[in-house]
C-alpha cells in the first residue's frame, strides 16, 4: 500500500530525512536520557502486547470506546493517544473474531501508525474525540520524483486539464485506490473514512491479514509488512516499534 511499491502511503525518500532529523534532535537535546526502560526484544513477529479485554464488538456507535480504561492505563507509558490505542485494540479484536487464523496483534497496528504518522500527529495534526484526524494528513504528490512512484489521479487530471498526482491519505497513509478497495467503517457512522483512526486501523488490519495469512508466525508477518510497504528498512522500523509496545514501553 505504500507509494514506493504498490500501496498507500508517503514515499520512503520523503520520510528518511524527517526521521534522521528527529534522531539528530534527540541526540542533541538528550531527550529520553535517564529513562531506565527495558531493552526492546528482537525477533519476528513482535510481541502481542497487553491482552485486550472482552467487549461487545457489535455495540452501536464507536464500539472501540469500550476499551477506554484499557487504553488509558497504557497510554502514558506507550506514548500513544488513548483514542488511537482504543482503535488499535478494537481492530485486533475484530480480526481475532473474523480471522482467528491471522493472529494480528494491536502492537503491529500501533507500530505502523507510529511510523506512518506518529499516531495521527504528523504535521501538527491531532485526533478528535470521534477518532477523526484533523487537519487531514496527506503525503507528498506521487509524481515520479527520485524514490517516489508515479501515480496519476486520472479523474482530477481530466477535470483540471493538467496532471494531478495521487497523495497518500490519513494516519495509516493509504493510497486512494487501496482505500477504495479495502476501506471499512469501524466507528458506526456509516462512512469509511481514511482520516478516521478507527476506520484506518481496522482497514489496515484486514489488509495485513489478507496479505500475510498467519501473522503470528515470522513468514506471514514479514509477507504482510512487505506487502504494506516493499521496504525491509520500513519493516524493521515497524518491528522495533511494535516490539517496544509489546513489552509496555515506548520505542
Amino acid at each position: 500500500m505504500r507509494s514506493a511499491g504498490t500501496g498507500g502511503r508517503v514515499a520512503p525518500a520523503a520520510r528518511v530525512g524527517v526521521f534522521a532529523l528527529v534522531a539528530a534532535v534527540i541526540v542533541l537535546c538528550g531527550c529520553g536520557l535517564g529513562e531506565h526502560l527495558p531493552p526492546i526484544p528482537d525477533g519476528i513477529p513482535p510481541g502481542p502486547g497487553a491482552v485486550i479485554p472482552a467487549i461487545d464488538l457489535d455495540a452501536p456507535g464507536r464500539s472501540a470506546a469500550q476499551l477506554h480504561g484499557w487504553a488509558a492505563d497504557r497510554s502514558g507509558a506507550l506514548n500513544i493517544p488513548v483514542i488511537a490505542l482504543e482503535a488499535y485494540g478494537y481492530a485486533a479484536a475484530v480480526l481475532a473474531r473474523s480471522r482467528p487464523d491471522c493472529g494480528i496483534g494491536w502492537t503491529t497496528l500501533a507500530g505502523i501508525a507510529n511510523v506512518e504518522s506518529r499516531h495521527g500527529s504528523h504535521g501538527g495534526a491531532h485526533i478528535e474525540s470521534d477518532g477523526r484526524v484533523t487537519p487531514p494528513i496527506r503525503g507528498i504528490p506521487l509524481d515520479g520524483s527520485p524514490g517516489v512512484a508515479k501515480i496519476l489521479d486520472e479523474v482530477a487530471t481530466a477535470r483540471t486539464g493538467s496532471p494531478v498526482y495521487v497523495r497518500a491519505m490519513g494516519p495509516f497513509q493509504f493510497l486512494p485506490g487501496t482505500w477504495q478497495h479495502w476501506g471499512v467503517d469501524a466507528n458506526g457512522d456509516g462512512v469509511a473514512d481514511p482520516d478516521s483512526i478507527d476506520d484506518a486501523a481496522l482497514t489496515a488490519a484486514r489488509y495485513l491479514c489478507a496479505s500475510g495469512g498467519n501473522l503470528a508466525a515470522a513468514p506471514g508477518w514479514r509477507q504482510a509488512l512487505l506487502t504494506y510497504n516493499q521496504s525491509t528498512a520500513y519493516m524493521s522500523e515497524v518491528r522495533r516499534d511494535a516490539a517496544a509496545y509489546g513489552i509496555g514501553r515506548h520505542p
